[in-house]
């Protein structure tokens, strides 16, 4: 089944192929729709299939050793998810839930495997892409214990944006929406002191928010912040 008519954000798995490669993969699995609130993959189970997003977002949870659910990343249409454990065949780290109606494409671990065998190509994609979520992990650990909350706020808002931002004249549309929880989530700070931070950014004029949308006004200035 084609998808002609899908674009996907430039920091998306996807958009890294070239065009014969990205439709060789959107021939694998089975087409599938998700309603909201829909749970893809559970963390602990023993599943191997892989989710390719083409529409909608998804949320990425783990449960921390005081059994709290942790919002880990945000995946959108373009993005892989499950495919570590289809790699290693070891249990889920995460739980992947839907956060609207999502539609993708399912495949099962050996379709993947012998689709990356015959197309080095993907295969080079595929572990680009678990190297950039790692990486993410990495620099979100250690800031979470170094950072003051409005740089990480920072670096947070650039990263997402360099991977799903939209311009939008001058500005750029951070292209994912998130609750102000979930934003603080992914920061690793309580609520209110995320909304403290950005309240200092609309301030500033770096940033303007409105219902479950943020947009960048200065990225120069949110860049510098995210510097430190």
């Amino acid at each position: 089944m084609r998808e002609p008519d899908l674009r996907f954000p430039d920091g998306s798995f996807l958009a890294g192929l070239q065009p014969r490669a990205r439709a060789a993969f959107l021939e694998l699995g089975t087409a599938r729709e998700f309603a909201a609130e829909t749970v893809i993959v559970r963390e602990g189970e023993p599943t191997t299939h892989v989710c390719l997003l083409l529409d909608g977002c998804v949320k990425v949870t783990g449960t921390t050793p005081e059994g709290q659910l942790a919002l880990l990343a945000i995946r959108v249409g373009g993005d892989l998810v499950g495919e570590l454990a289809a790699m290693d065949s070891q249990p889920r780290t995460a739980t992947v839930i839907t956060a609207g109606q999502v539609r993708a494409r399912i495949f099962s671990q050996a379709e993947f495997r012998r689709f990356l065998s015959q197309v080095p190509e993907a295969a080079l994609a595929v572990t680009t892409s678990v190297g950039a979520k790692l990486r993410w992990a990495t620099r979100r650990r250690i800031d979470f214990g170094s950072r003051e909350v409005r740089i990480r706020l920072a670096r947070v808002l650039v990263e997402l944006s360099s991977s799903y931002g939209i311009p939008a004249g001058g500005d750029l549309e951070l292209g994912v929406s998130l609750t102000q929880p979930e934003l603080a989530a992914l920061v690793g700070a309580a609520e209110p002191t995320v909304h403290r931070a950005l309240a200092q950014l609309r301030r500033e004029n770096v940033v303007e928010t409105g219902y479950r949308r943020l947009r960048i006004r200065d990225r120069s200035r949110l860049a510098a912040l995210a510097d430190g």
